[in-house]
Order: structure tokens, then C-alpha cells, then sequence
């Protein structure tokens, strides 16, 4: 088939400015419907217009597909604040394209990661003609799993993001309009290869490549607590809004796993329609972010774990014949929830996230006072503590724990290099890192659905970060994670409401681990590590209860931290166990 390609057509906005945009037609007179997809990556990068759709495949398959740049990027006018435009520019863009002669006047957006942020948002205004969404690797807050986590700022992909990904672009745009140098440009060069170094820096707003090119990151810096600034642009707010049925996917090690999870309860729950409440789907693959080949340096899952393999694509172009085209083929029917099992390695349909038969099953910390590292006295299992030494360690923000793999976003072979299922033994062989591991497994445990972590706790510091991590281990030694959280404590009873500790008091604290779905076989050990730093997926605490962005060097201190597990304080990981015969 040919296709018929319209390059730079300028959409105006509401407020009179104009949206570069690309439309894709397939050869044909009749109106067809529409994929709309806006991204803030350059609409003449193929690689990143094809990142979760294959779009030349889309319109052979009869859409007209319409790429655009967003706000400020590229060839499009106005002024980039990331999220802050998307809703009204992305619904001025679908009432355009209604009007257009080749549209039928059925629309759905495709697109994942910031262009999954750009669907969402449109759909807050529920515009007439959008009947289905495909966000794929997206959030549903850009507080709590975008900028931050548990109260800690996600410096690895917030720093990373914004030099390569947001701060190039702009500097090149500004290089074509005569307001940069060459100069210029080299030093921001410069800057994303030395991204490792930078994310040492303090204090955190101190980062001279960013100043006047990226504002918003410095906003980020100074929003730590979920105030208004986030609440207005994040898609969970407005869930009653959206009428659109949506296909969330995900990936077990994607940065935004927690926000496709939560977009996919939160609006089955309060979606704006019954259609909406009714049609949410869920997909969930062995993937990170910019990686969903399903084969990781250090765990491999099979040759159908990719998303090729998947046929990602299909799925999508099955989805929307159903909502765009009125195909019955049998969409409506299906079990709403897809799910790649790790360690069976097998994809599974189920009835609802978190699955029906869970069983939510606390699995007690133990020890002799010595769980320090993986060669301590830490036991994991479900007997509840009896009368037992508490753990201490102490958390040094100069030495931070190093981040290994997992659902991380860091320079390196297009972030993949990094993320994932990566061993853990060096991270535990450190002594500011407790272990706490089961005896060898007879018999296989599935641990599908999502996971929490309850510590008592207490620290020296007015403020520290407690994290968690659920680790497979293999007979061989391999400890493989499987996800991981953290909390800041001074967000311990409210992310709005920061409250500083009292030195020495026991806290219960309680830590969102996400999700995974994984089989520990027999002989198999399944770990939880306990620690106060992820760097530099996160950024340090200096542990001084002061305004931690504008930290400096000087003011690190190092914090004590406690770790209970008695009768009187219980700590416990709560697994979500699937028992099937």
C-alpha cells in the first residue's frame, strides 16, 4: 500500500499557536480513523515515533495515523513545560483532526513514556471523538513515580531525562533560531557525557547545564512535598473525567510500572463511563524501560517474552479495530489482564489486577542482632518474631548504596544497560545493607501481584530513607531483584505533609514495593534487603531534616539507623502468594 505522508501542517491552538504535525495516510478516498500520537522527541526521529507502534504497519492496516510535536519542541511554537500544555493542546489537536475531510471522526492516541502522559491528559478533557487509548510505560502522577518516589527525588531519570532528552533538544532548536552557540552546544555535550559525575553535585539546584534551559527541572526541585503544582496536571485526579477505555501496558521493570497499575484500578474504579470503568485492559511484560526484548545481561526469559514476539503492535491495531472500526472480534470478551510470569516464564490471562486468589501472606524479619549483608544472621519467613535483637547500620550519604538494575533510567546503552534483573551480591555483600532470606524452597512460590514492606524502625537523624527490595535467590548464589521502594520518613504519614522524626523513637513505616510476578523454584531463596540509599535512582538524604535539595557536601552527617523485629514490633514483607494446583 502506499502511503500518503502531509509533513508540517500547523495546528493552531487555543491560544493561537501553532503544533507541527506529520499525517500518515493510507491510499484511499474514504475517511478512516485516527491515531493521534504527540511526543516532545522530534517527530522525525523513526526510532522514537515507532516506540510502541509500528505506524507505517497502522496505516496499512487502514488509520490515518497524525504524529505531532509538542509545545515548544521542535518545529512547533509556544513554550516546552512538561505536562502543563498537554491537556488543552492535545484536545484542541483531536477537535482538529474531526474536522479534517480524511477523518471519520474516531480517534485514538497511541504512544508510550511522555507521549503515554500526553494521551492521558488529553483524555482528561474527554474530547468528543476519542474512544480508546494505548499508553504504554506511563504514569498516573508526575509527583509520586515520575519526580519522586516514597518522598525521594528520582535523580537518575530525572537528571538523565532532562540533559539528553529535553535540554538537547531545546538547545538545538535555539541553534536554529540564532540564540545558541556552537560553544553552547558542545558544553551541554559535554555535560550529558558526564552525567555520572553530575549526579554526585550538591546541592541539587545547583546544575549550571540545566540553568535556562530546562526551568522546570529547578520546579520539580522545589515541589518535594505532592502539593497543588502536581495535583493539577496528574491524570489519577481526573480519572472521573476520562470516558475513554484504555489499554495500559507496562513492564515488570519499567520505571512507571506503579503508574500503570494505578491507571488501570484507578479507573475501573472512578473512570468517567461505564464504558471506561468497563473496558480498562492491563498488559505486563518482563520489561524496562526502552528495553522489552525480555533478555537482560543477567536473566534471560525466553523467546517469547519479547515485545516483538508479543506482537505489540497487533494487539494495539486488534484493540482499536474494536473501538475505532466496530469490529467484533471479540475484544469485549476477553479476560482484561495479561501478565508475564518470571520464572515460569509464561503469559497469563487473569481476571483482575491484583488477582482475585491472592493470598496477601507477611513474611516475618529475623535475626540475631547481625543481618548485616548476605553473609549475616537476617532469616526471612512466616512465623511471627519472638523476643529478638533489633539490626543497626549505619547510613552514610557520602557512601551511598550503589543502584543495580531494576526499574531504572540511567545513562548507558539507551538506559538498557543498567536496568533490569541484575545480581545483587556486591550491593549485599556491603554492611549498611540487611538481609533477610528464606531457607531453600521445597516446593515452588508464586509471588504475583503487589508488594509492601512494614518496618519499625528508628534513625539518630531527624530524616533518613529506608528502602526495600525483594531479591530471587538461586541455588548457584545469583540474587537476582525483582523490585524495589523506598520511603523518605519525614513523608511517612502524608506525601503533602512532611513531619520530621523524633531521634531514637520507633516508627511503623510502611513502603510501596510495586509489583512483580515471578516463580521462586525449589531450592530457590527469596530475599528482602533493607538499607537507607539507592543512588543514583534516588537522591541522598543528608539526614538533617533541612530542605534536601539545597544540601550541600558539608552538610551530610551520617544517620544510625534501626531496624525491629520483636513481638512488640513485627516488621514483615507481605508477599502476594498465588496458590494454584
Amino acid at each position: 500500500m502506499q502511503i500518503v505522508i502531509e509533513k508540517n501542517l500547523k495546528v493552531p491552538m487555543r491560544d493561537g499557536v501553532e503544533l507541527a504535525t506529520d499525517v500518515y495516510h493510507p491510499d484511499t478516498r474514504e475517511p478512516t480513523p485516527v491515531l493521534v500520537q504527540r511526543l516532545p522527541y522530534n517527530k522525525e526521529l523513526t526510532s522514537l515515533v515507532n516506540f510502541s507502534l509500528d505506524i507505517q504497519r497502522a496505516v496499512r492496516a487502514g488509520y490515518t495515523v497524525v504524529v505531532q510535536d509538542t509545545r515548544g519542541r521542535f518545529a512547533s511554537g509556544g513554550q516546552f513545560n512538561p505536562f502543563f500544555h498537554e491537556a488543552e493542546d492535545g484536545a484542541d489537536t483531536i477537535a482538529w483532526v474531526r474536522r479534517q475531510p480524511w477523518s471519520s471522526g474516531r480517534i485514538g492516541m497511541v504512544g508510550g513514556s511522555y507521549f503515554g502522559a500526553t494521551q492521558w491528559l488529553a483524555a482528561t478533557q474527554a474530547p468528543e471523538g476519542l474512544l480508546a487509548l494505548a499508553p504504554y510505560v506511563t504514569a498516573a502522577d508526575y509527583h509520586e513515580g515520575w519526580a519522586y518516589q516514597g518522598g525521594a527525588f528520582e535523580l537518575g531519570f530525572n537528571l538523565h531525562w532532562t540533559l539528553l532528552f529535553l535540554a538537547l533538544g531545546e538547545l538545538q532548536r535555539r541553534l536554529g533560531a540564532g540564540q545558541a552557540t556552537l560553544e553552547d552546544l558542545g558544553a551541554l555535550i559535554q555535560a550529558v557525557d558526564q552525567n555520572d559525575a553530575l549526579f554526585w553535585r550538591l546541592p541539587l539546584t545547583d546544575m549550571p547545564p540545566l540553568e535556562g534551559l530546562a526551568p522546570y527541572y529547578f520546579d520539580w526541585l522545589a515541589h518535594p512535598d505532592e502539593d497543588d503544582y502536581w495535583r493539577r496536571i496528574a491524570p489519577k485526579e481526573h480519572y472521573a473525567n476520562i470516558t475513554a477505555p484504555a489499554l495500559n501496558i507496562g513492564g515488570w521493570y519499567d520505571l512507571f510500572l506503579g503508574g500503570t497499575l494505578a491507571n488501570y484500578r484507578g479507573m475501573k474504579e472512578r473512570g468517567g463511563s461505564p464504558t471506561a470503568r468497563q473496558h480498562q485492559r492491563l498488559i505486563v511484560g518482563p520489561w524496562a524501560h526502552g528495553v522489552a526484548g525480555g533478555a537482560f545481561s543477567d536473566r534471560l526469559f525466553g523467546m517469547m517474552a519479547g515485545a516483538d514476539a508479543f506482537d505489540l503492535t497487533g494487539v494495539q491495531l486488534r484493540w482499536f479495530d474494536y473501538w475505532l472500526k466496530g469490529l467484533d472480534n471479540g475484544v469485549d470478551r476477553e479476560r482484561p489482564v495479561r501478565l508475564f510470569v518470571m520464572g515460569a516464564n509464561i503469559w497469563r490471562e487473569e481476571d483482575d489486577w491484583p488477582l482475585p486468589d491472592t493470598r496477601f501472606t507477611p513474611y516475618y524479619l529475623h535475626s540475631g542482632g547481625r543481618a548485616n549483608s548476605a553473609a549475616g544472621d537476617g532469616v526471612l519467613s512466616t512465623e511471627p518474631p519472638g523476643d529478638e535483637p533489633e539490626d543497626v547500620y549505619l547510613y552514610d550519604p557520602r557512601n551511598p548504596v550503589p543502584t543495580v538494575g531494576g526499574p531504572t533510567f540511567l545513562p548507558g546503552l539507551f538506559v538498557g544497560a543498567n536496568a533490569g534483573p541484575r545480581d545483587q551480591r556486591a550491593v549485599e555483600a556491603r554492611a549498611d545493607v540487611l538481609c533477610y532470606t528464606t531457607a531453600p524452597l521445597e516446593r515452588p512460590v508464586e509471588v504475583t501481584g503487589p508488594v509492601a514492606l512494614v518496618l519499625y524502625a528508628a534513625s539518630s537523624a531527624l530524616d533518613t530513607d529506608f528502602t526495600g527490595k525483594l531479591v530471587d535467590v538461586a541455588p548457584d548464589g545469583r540474587a537476582t531483584i525483582l523490585t524495589e521502594g523506598i520511603l523518605r520518613a519525614r513523608y511517612r504519614e502524608s506525601p503533602s505533609a512532611p513531619t520530621l522524626l523524633e531521634p531514637g523513637r520507633i516508627y511503623e513505616l510502611r513502603l510501596d514495593l510495586w509489583a512483580t510476578a515471578n516463580v521462586f523454584d525449589v531450592g530457590h531463596r527469596i530475599r528482602l534487603e533493607v538499607s537507607s540509599s539507592n543512588f543514583p535512582r534516588f537522591d541522598r538524604n543528608p539526614n538533617t531534616g533541612g530542605t534536601i535539595a539545597e544540601a550541600r557536601a558539608d552538610d551530610l552527617v551520617q544517620a544510625v539507623n534501626r531496624v525491629y523485629h520483636d513481638r512488640a514490633h513485627p516488621s514483615h514483607l507481605i508477599l502476594p502468594i498465588i496458590d494454584r494446583a
